[in-house]
């Protein structure tokens, strides 16, 4: 029966992976549903038997990585890269390149799906190591195939898209020489790479003829796919070709609410928005909008829970009541507190007037907080058990930082000084523009901002010109008679329907609703004064 057993993990640990690192992000949910989806549980139990029974390395190894297979199916990434990191500290005390090397393929992949890109870099310059010793042509080829693709990925990630492009035509030759069941997904997982990088240097047409090329190799809908309809879609949206944008972005939506890939939704979302701002369609513009900073937040604090041992989905459950329980019980204080008056009120007027109080001292108490730093702990060196006690990974964000700590904390102090102002109010601010009057560059400037700031650099200052306005209609009464069109330019925003998306995805009003009830507020204010909590 232990004989079977190997046998199945063996299998599905040299068939699953290849599918699910080679086709970058997507495949990896897939593949696995089948043998997982019925039983999860059971095939866990199974590879947590086949460990304990096993007394060699090679077979501990490919328990390992069928469980770790099985929880980043889950999505519980720390568990994941744990088992695969001690499955790759076994694998080194026996010559088995061709398992060696999918393990570091599994790690590279999920170090970069969680943000950790320097880390993911190790794993695929010791990968390219390990290829060497690769004795079976098509399974070299494909190992040389995916490592590229990440290459590539890390690449792109720093903006050096000419090195991208050159590991993906390198990625596509090494993937014509496999010849076996996948080649075609895995090249299509290339072509969309290439598309993607000659749309960020703007050359629609090279994006679009290599969009087409992995949307004819792929013959059903997958995260991939909607990728594909995506980048199609924004293509449309650059031409102003409102109809056929509409069509790619209707396919690739249907795609991502159908996947469990954020990332994904995070682009289509963000594509759609830009539709219905295109088009002038205010309220579902304001809609996808809200989407897209929802999903961008689940990302973030996604990301951020796996640095800080925050997983959990228990824990973040116990943590929300306990928001929702102190945020209740603010409410039904202030209710006591206002007395009779409130009594006039409907229960509506109350909760929104709570909500807005809220915001206000959320804007005048407006900081940043920098996130802790904690020492670096390597998981090749934890044990399975060990992992809650001992694993944290926000330190090894401070030992992958691009610069010095002189350098990242003087431009934190310029950071800092820039938001006192209100240059971020300029029409022509960009990622290029604020590098250049803060004397940097753009990668040092955007690692900083993603770093302490805990957003992207469109997120950061979309938020300065919120606040920045919303500080303005606090106390300044003539800026709530002015035009809504009016605060948007005062605020640097290229639209009327932009500043009004962003600025209900802030606040969850719309601005004309946020200034009807601060003039409420302000008249309530006039009649009876109370003691605001601090």
């Amino acid at each position: 029966m232990l004989k079977i057993l190997k046998s199945l993990v063996f299998f599905l640990i040299t068939t699953a992976p290849i599918y699910a690192q080679n086709n970058i992000d997507c495949i990896n949910d897939e593949t696995l549903a089948k043998t997982s989806q019925k039983n999860r549980s059971g095939a866990l139990k199974t590879a947590d038997s086949i460990y304990q029974s096993s007394k060699d390395p090679l077979h501990k190894a490919q328990s390992l990585m069928l469980s770790a297979n099985l929880y980043q199916k889950n999505g519980d990434f720390k568990k994941a890269i744990c088992y695969a990191e001690n499955a790759d500290v076994l694998i080194a005390k026996v010559n088995d390149p061709d398992l060696a090397s999918r393990i570091t393929e599994f790690l590279a992949l999920q170090y970069r799906l969680v943000g950790l890109h320097e880390r993911s870099k190790k794993y695929i310059v010791k990968g390219f190591e390990i290829a060497k010793k690769i004795q079976d042509p098509k399974r070299y080829n494909e190992t040389q195939g995916v490592l590229n693709q990440e290459l590539a990925h890390y690449e792109m990630e720093l903006g050096n898209y000419p090195n991208a492009v050159k590991y993906l035509e390198i990625s596509l030759s090494f993937f014509e020489k496999v010849g076996i069941i996948g080649e075609e997904v895995v090249t299509a997982a290339s072509y969309r790479l290439l598309g993607d990088v000659y749309f960020k240097q703007n050359k629609y047409d090279l994006a679009e003829s290599y969009y087409k090329k992995a949307e004819v190799l792929l013959k059903e809908p997958s995260c991939l796919l909607g990728w594909i309809y995506n980048g199609l879609g924004g293509i449309r949206l650059k031409q102003k070709q409102w109809k056929e944008a509409e069509i790619y972005l209707s396919k690739a939506e249907k795609i991502a609410e159908n996947n469990h890939q954020l990332d994904l939704r995070k682009g289509v979302y963000a594509n759609i928005n830009d539709y219905y701002e295109g088009i002038e369609d205010t309220e579902k513009a304001s809609l996808y909008a809200v989407k897209y900073v929802k999903i961008y937040e689940q990302i973030n604090a996604k990301n951020n829970a796996f640095a800080n041992e925050k997983l959990n989905t228990e824990v973040s459950s116990k943590r929300n009541v306990q928001i929702s329980i102190a945020k209740n019980i603010a409410i039904v204080i202030l209710c006591i507190a206002l007395g009779g008056l409130f009594v006039f009120f409907r229960s509506k007027q109350k909760k929104q007037r709570s909500k807005l109080r809220s915001i206000i001292r959320s804007q005048q108490k407006f900081t940043e907080k920098d996130k802790e730093e904690s020492p670096d702990v390597d998981f090749s060196n934890i044990s399975v058990e060990e992992l809650d006690d001992k694993e944290n990974e926000t330190g090894k964000k401070r030992s992958e930082s691009l610069m010095t700590a002189e350098t990242e904390t003087k431009l934190l102090e310029l950071l800092n000084d820039f938001e006192k102002g209100n240059l971020y109010n300029n029409k022509n601010m960009s990622l290029p523009f604020l590098s250049g009057e803060l004397n940097t560059n753009t990668k040092y400037l955007s690692y900083v901002i993603n770093q302490h700031k805990s957003a992207d650099f469109k997120s950061y200052i979309n938020r300065l010109r919120i606040n920045y306005i919303v500080d303005k209609l606090i106390n300044d009464e003539k800026y709530r008679q002015y035009k809504i069109s009016i605060l948007a330019e005062e605020c640097g925003f290229s639209s009327h329907s932009k500043f009004a998306s962003i600025f209900r995805a802030v606040t969850d009003f719309s601005p004309s609703a946020y200034i009807k009830l601060l003039d409420t507020e302000n008249q309530l204010d006039k009649s009876i004064h109370f003691q605001e909590n601090n």
